[in-house]
């Protein structure tokens, strides 16, 4: 097996037993990075100095005999996550030439468990987006169809794991930005419990919604680095301060002819409603069947303010992108227009400039909902109904250990199909949204194709800090299966461009 078809369990393996060596590895992956940019477009910074450095530090760690955990597997991160030394962009022209002075939290970590940085992947703008069509470095493709989108906003991230040019990634979940680019490209994408991996160094849109989580191609792998993701920063108000977790425990434990007997499967009647595309419920149906022959029941349960998610977090989310992206205004940081008169003029000009129109949109919609006469009647009001969700979601686990349904209502989309409708591109979120407003964890999971060939995501939720039982749950899926096997064509089979 050549290395970028291997997992990140397989490639720690073969370096721990010296197989492989990381720069080998790590040249290898560069390689196909490289090859692959012009028809993928995933990557907004490829670090290749840095990163056979980092390899060769790896090796020499693994023959001394002190390497972390992962030493030696390349990855890649969203370009919205602080890395010392290279560009953080966010996707935008407003930080197109900003050189990041340190390392956010879990950028830290994954170092320190041994992981070689290869580059930055693209992404929406400021992480505003489904479809990652709103990045000022262009467009990223769909592997498994490059006419499509592949999600968003970490899209760059998805369809870097998806065609196979890193083994895994990190993303950050506001809305679904992970689940959903992984159920588009066919890949696994976990969105951890709210606090459990610290926000530090995560350049913000919604504080209280953004998450950092890892992509990989299979659930066993989302856990290994989720166990070097997670932690306690006091840095950081919102991180949680808890016992550490091996978040493969679970997975771990042999497997008996029911492995998941006795498990509880929630089947929300608002996930299996109108506007659900025939192919994803026949594919989520088919799952439902294995997970039953694994051992499972499925109980019917009702969660009834979900259906009010998208109007909630379209206040929420812009009004605190408002107040997070005030402090690009040309003086400090950031896109500075070259022609103004007077300071008010250049903050205008310079957030003109350096903002693209789905940050525009947002901040306006954010600064309406905040402004004096209307924070009671939009924003306090959504604080309430977003209460009422959780509630619904605590009373649904008091039935069931896991929930499940589609990741999406529908597969990936043309480009430029649902642009000019911002509430139609909105709405593919519908399923996932709910998971950022109450902070539970969730992963999608490749479970099935369209006809077309597109595939198709299932969503498993849990309750807080239930991570390892989901993983567990995703894990059994997928050795009964092999939807997470599939590859696309390879991008990366051309020469690059010189």
């Amino acid at each position: 097996m050549a290395a970028h078809e291997d997992t990140i369990a397989g490639l720690a393996a073969a370096l721990a037993a010296r197989k492989l060596s990381s720069v080998e590895v790590t040249t290898a992956t560069l390689d196909r990075i490289e090859r692959a940019q012009q028809s993928l477009n995933a990557f907004v910074t490829i670090d290749r100095d840095g990163a056979l450095a980092q390899a060769k530090a790896a090796d020499a760690a693994r023959a001394r005999g002190d390497a972390g955990a992962l030493a030696g597997v390349p990855i890649a991160h969203k370009d919205v996550l602080m890395t010392a030394g290279l560009t953080t962009t966010c996707g935008s022209r407003m930080l197109a030439k900003f050189v990041a002075p340190y390392d956010a939290f879990v950028v830290e970590r994954l170092r320190r468990a041994g992981t070689v940085l290869v580059g930055k992947t693209n992404m929406d703008e400021f992480a505003m987006g489904s479809s990652n069509e709103t990045s000022y470095f262009g467009t990223v493709k769909n592997p498994w169809n490059t006419a499509m989108v592949p999600g968003g906003s970490s899209g760059g991230s998805a369809a870097a794991v998806a065609a196979r040019l890193v083994p895994g990634s990190t993303g950050t979940d506001t809305g679904g930005s992970i689940r959903q680019p992984a159920a588009l490209t066919g890949i696994c994408g976990l969105k951890p419990t709210y606090g459990v991996c610290s926000r530090y160094g995560l350049i913000a849109f919604a504080s209280s919604l953004d998450t950092p989580g890892p992509f990989a191609r299979t659930a066993e792998d989302c856990a290994l680095m989720l166990n070097a993701m997670a932690g306690h920063d006091p840095r950081d108000s919102t991180s949680l301060d808890r016992p550490a977790e091996d978040y493969t425990r679970e997975i771990a434990k042999p497997a008996s002819g029911k492995p998941l007997a006795g498990l509880r499967i929630g089947l929300p009647r608002e996930y299996f409603g109108d506007g659900l595309d025939a192919e994803v419920a026949a594919a989520i149906d088919a799952a439902l069947a294995t997970f039953r022959a694994l051992g499972a029941t499925t109980v019917d349960i009702e969660l009834p303010a979900v259906k009010l998610s998208v109007p909630v977090y379209y206040v929420i989310a812009p009004a605190e992108a408002s107040s997070n992206l005030s402090r690009f205004d040309g003086v400090r940081y950031g896109h500075r227009a070259a022609q103004y008169d007077g300071l008010a003029d250049m903050y205008r000009r310079s957030r003109a400039e350096g903002f693209g129109a789905e940050v525009k949109r947002r901040i306006l919609v954010g600064t309406y909902v905040l402004s004096h006469g209307y924070y009671d009647a939009y924003y306090l009001k959504a604080q309430k109904v977003r209460r009422l969700i959780a509630d619904d979601f605590r009373r649904a686990f008091a039935q069931c250990d896991v929930m499940m349904g589609a990741t999406t209502p529908g597969v990936a989309f043309p480009f430029g199909a649902k642009s000019a409708d911002p509430v139609a591109m909105y709405l593919n979120d519908i399923f996932t949204i709910a998971g950022n407003l109450t902070g539970t964890p969730a992963i999608s999971i490749p479970c099935g194709f369209t006809r077309a060939g597109l595939p198709i995501g299932l969503q498993i939720q849990g309750d807080y800090f239930s991570e390892a039982r989901i993983l567990d749950v995703a894990h059994r899926f997928q050795q009964a299966s092999d939807w997470h096997a599939r590859a696309p064509r390879d991008c990366a089979a051309s020469e690059p461009r010189r």
